[in-house]
């Protein structure tokens, strides 16, 4: 099973693939908020606030140089934050994947969008992701990135828009999450992270899931 990785620009790494190499694109972009230098959130009871390292990724959403190497490379795509930048997504989709991140009583958002490219109906998967406070407490994930996103998602992702066979890429690869998913899912793998501290982080984070998996 292909799991590789690397610490470079993703507009550069994906110009070394030919057309419609990579059956599933899932990525998790810059949304151009400049989240990493927000509050974030007064959290609610447990759902405490998590300080990260201020850096500033996200001053800016893709260009169309991206998604023009994007769709390029992939046959079908699932872009996070969409709904931050639809202006440059080059179509409409029926198919909206919606993360509801059950809340509670906190200023964080309810939930998360995602643009694909597949002509499904919307769909919707609920998981808890409230600062400290997760779906799986006995379980917990250590949150190594301001925009983390958990396992299970991409589990319930990988399950639902991917089969065996597949070739996924993610773009911008932060925690790493989406690569633990695809190994669970037994499916290849081919990620970049232009961030070095994020790379090191998520190399750390899958090397101990896979030393864990070992062990068992």
């Amino acid at each position: 099973m292909i799991s590789e990785v690397y610490n470079m620009d993703c507009i550069e790494g994906m110009k070394r693939y030919p057309d419609n190499h990579f059956d599933l694109a899932i990525v998790d972009p810059p949304y151009g908020i400049d989240i990493n230098n927000q509050s974030q959130g007064k959290g609610g009871g447990v759902a405490r606030k998590i300080n990260y390292t201020k850096k500033d990724w996200d001053k800016n959403a893709p260009d169309h140089e991206y998604f023009a190497e994007l769709l390029r490379v992939s046959k079908n795509q699932i872009v996070w934050g969409a709904n931050h930048f639809i202006s440059r997504m080059p179509f409409d989709s029926s198919c909206w994947v919606v993360w509801d991140k059950d809340n509670g009583d906190t200023d964080f958002a309810d939930c998360e969008l995602a643009w694909t490219s597949f002509k499904t109906a919307v769909r919707r998967f609920k998981w808890t992701w409230a600062g400290m406070r997760q779906q799986n407490m006995k379980d917990k994930e250590n949150r190594i990135h301001p925009t983390q996103k958990p396992v299970a998602l991409y589990d319930w992702i990988f399950h639902n828009y991917a089969k065996q066979g597949d070739l996924i890429l993610d773009t911008h690869l932060g925690s790493q999450s989406s690569r633990i998913a695809a190994n669970k899912a037994g499916l290849d793998f081919v990620g970049f992270e232009i961030d070095k501290e994020y790379f090191e982080q998520g190399n750390e984070r899958y090397n101990n899931f896979i030393s864990q998996l070992r062990m068992f």
